[in-house]
């Protein structure tokens, strides 16, 4: 009897090590699609729809390691095997970890509207002229969308507004191209007035265009600018971040 009682716990020991490694894989499988995504397609491995299939695909394994866990950490209560327990809360919490920012980007694209080209100018945009042909050749159209876009950025970001300074606009287009270059972005002209340049992604490597516009006041200079992202129905609010970022250090700078 007590024979028989020690191979069923054997047996039962054996099945809550295969769960506990069962959740393991899951979430290593997980963060591996997930993490992968962006740099297969960045390097152009994969399509950006193949892309999103493996963050798709990777969503689905961190589920399943959180439903292989809470079950191992049941039965591990049940059966007062700590060992497995402590695994799958460790699993547990790892999953929730690696979710935490799809979740905050998932989020973030329900709360703000479905856009991709932002400006502080709306009523006269920036005009991008070295980087026409690149936008032409993106699926985003060149020209600023219009009304419609205007009308969603004011209420979604209000924030995004000219900056004025009082000083010379040599010494300003001087600072823009400091802040240009300190942010890593690449310039791809700069005129007396302007200066354009593309800003790249970390993660998917996504180009979005930049224009930074001069225009001489009374008392000193106003710099209007333009993001725009060259694919994609909604910046998820990264343009909007990127312009406020960005005259905010040149305030900073020139200050």
């Amino acid at each position: 009897m007590a024979k028989e009682r020690s191979e069923r716990s054997l047996q039962g020991g054996v099945w809550l090590t295969l769960l506990a490694w069962l959740s393991v894989i899951a979430l290593i499988a997980s963060a591996l699609l997930m993490a992968g995504a962006g740099p297969a397609y960045r390097w152009e491995l994969i399509g950006l729809g193949d892309a999103f299939n493996l963050m798709r695909n990777g969503v689905y394994a961190a589920i399943a390691a959180v439903a292989i866990s809470v079950l191992l950490l049941l039965v591990s209560a049940f059966t007062r095997r700590f060992g497995t327990g402590v695994v799958a809360i460790i699993v547990l919490a790892a999953t929730a970890a690696l979710l935490y920012m799809p979740w905050q980007q998932w989020q973030l694209a329900q709360q703000v509207p479905a856009i991709h080209d932002i400006t502080t100018d709306m009523q006269s945009p920036p005009t991008f002229v070295a980087l026409r042909d690149a936008r032409e050749a993106a699926p985003n159209a060149v020209d600023y969308p219009g009304k419609s876009t205007a009308r969603q950025q004011q209420n979604a970001y209000p924030n995004v507004q000219p900056l004025q300074v009082a000083a010379p606009k040599a010494t300003v287009l001087a600072a823009a191209q400091a802040e240009v270059e300190a942010s890593g972005w690449q310039i791809a002209a700069i005129t007396e007035n302007t200066i354009e340049a593309t800003a790249t992604t970390r993660w998917f490597g996504f180009e979005d265009d930049v224009i930074i516009r001069l225009t001489e006041l009374q008392n000193g200079v106003q710099v209007d600018m333009r993001s725009a992202s060259r694919l994609g129905t909604s910046d998820v609010g990264t343009n909007a971040q990127r312009i406020e970022t960005f005259l905010n250090g040149l305030r900073e700078r020139l200050e």
